[in-house]
């Protein structure tokens, strides 16, 4: 198991279920991360390497939230909904129950 370094960003995706905001970010502070390090994935910016992603998982209705490592970030033309993330390599890293 990696070794979560929780002052990092984490770049939440909720896969249009705003409904289950709270929820994610209660996991995640759950898991220690602070609310401040948690910031909405857009896709016109990404994170950088060794930052994280969490995401509602799997959707559409998902049950809890994947954590991965942000190991590569590539320049790429942004597509559709997942902009400019269609450059980011990720490495999956844990997992949180959703409550």
């Amino acid at each position: 198991m990696v070794e979560i370094d929780i002052q990092k960003d984490v770049y939440l995706f909720l896969h249009g279920r705003m409904d289950l905001k709270e929820k994610a970010m209660n996991a995640l502070t759950t898991k220690g991360f602070s609310r401040d390090k948690v910031i909405m994935a857009l896709p016109n910016k990404v994170g950088n390497v060794g930052d994280y992603m969490a995401m509602l998982w799997m959707p559409p209705n998902p049950d809890h939230v994947k954590i991965q490592e942000i190991t590569k970030v590539e320049e790429v033309e942004p597509e559709g909904m997942i902009g400019l993330w269609k450059g980011v390599s990720k490495d999956d890293i844990d997992s949180i129950q959703l409550k």
